[in-house]
């Protein structure tokens, strides 16, 4: 029997029933909805500088702890088939444009005294989250954290690798005991804690700026541990979420409410030296999530 030719995006909506687009609809209104809908009795916000990265599909290593056994292992690598392009902002939130929503009530003073065109640092998971849902009640678009998937289509040839290139199956904890302890060494003769101006880090081929500096980023992307079979099959999943990764040299997981990473707070491996973040922007209305709906579900 031949095989059955794909349907075609376009004409999957022009023979969906009613029900089906309302409900594509309502899909789509909640993945274009980070947090309050636009206030017309609000002042505007100016709004981040962003680039559009082209859509691609592309390979990373994948986010979480994974174990084999008693053993942990490196993660493996993950394929993204046919992203969208993605609008994210060139720079990270700067002290200055934070300090607007700090000053209009909506936002935590930032635990660090950088101002102007500093990278805002000193703010956690729960600040960032707060500052998209200022700027979305002030703007014309939807502003989100970007998951950890996003940051490495933006990030390209700069987003880190975790693996330690441990074998697997080896049996002996002390190879991973060595290989953290000498990245660990490493990751700290190498800190310079000191936040840097915006732009200090100079751009990557898709025009993102800093990433990778020393200022970490958050996401929204929830830790997880990731248990494998004895054939390295995962065998079971769990989400942690209240921790969330946070990306820049390497990644690290932190807790939601975490500023300072020297204060402690960091699930997994070498903390971040500072924690920042940069936002993702996504035009706003039905037609723009239906869009979205349809491109998130066909892979």
């Amino acid at each position: 029997m031949p095989a059955t030719a794909p349907v075609p995006r376009s004409q999957i909506i022009q023979t969906a029933t009613p029900a089906v687009i309302a409900a594509a609809l309502a899909a789509g209104i909640a993945f274009s909805a980070p947090g309050l809908p636009p206030d017309p009795s609000l002042p505007p916000a100016a709004a981040p500088r962003t680039v559009t990265v082209p859509g691609a599909t592309f390979v990373y290593r994948d986010h979480g702890e994974y174990r084999k056994g008693n053993m942990t292992v490196d993660a493996p690598m993950a394929t993204v088939s046919r992203a969208p392009d993605l609008e994210i902002t060139k720079y990270q939130i700067t002290a200055e444009q934070y300090a607007a929503c700090v000053a209009d009530g909506e936002c935590a003073a930032a635990e660090t005294k950088d101002t102007g065109s500093y990278p805002v640092t000193g703010v956690s998971h729960d600040d960032a989250t707060a500052y998209a849902r200022w700027l979305s009640a002030r703007s014309d678009a939807d502003w989100r954290l970007p998951t950890d998937a996003e940051a490495a289509q933006a990030a390209g040839s700069e987003f880190p690798d975790d693996a330690l290139g441990i074998d697997p199956d080896s049996t002996n904890p002390a190879l991973r005991w060595i290989a953290d302890y000498e990245r660990e060494a490493a990751l700290r003769r190498a800190s310079t804690p000191a936040a840097r101006p915006t732009g200090a880090y100079g751009e990557n081929d898709n025009g993102l700026a800093d990433f990778a500096g020393n200022v970490w980023e958050w996401t929204s992307t929830c830790h997880r541990r990731v248990q494998l079979n004895a054939s390295g099959i995962v065998d079971r999943v769990e989400p942690v979420c209240g921790v969330y990764v946070t990306v820049g040299k390497h990644r690290s997981p932190m807790s939601a409410f975490i500023r300072d990473p020297k204060s402690g707070g960091c699930a997994v491996g070498t903390p971040p030296e500072n924690l920042g973040f940069r936002l993702v922007r996504e035009e706003r209305g039905l037609l723009a999530g239906l869009a979205r709906y349809f491109t998130r579900t066909e892979h």
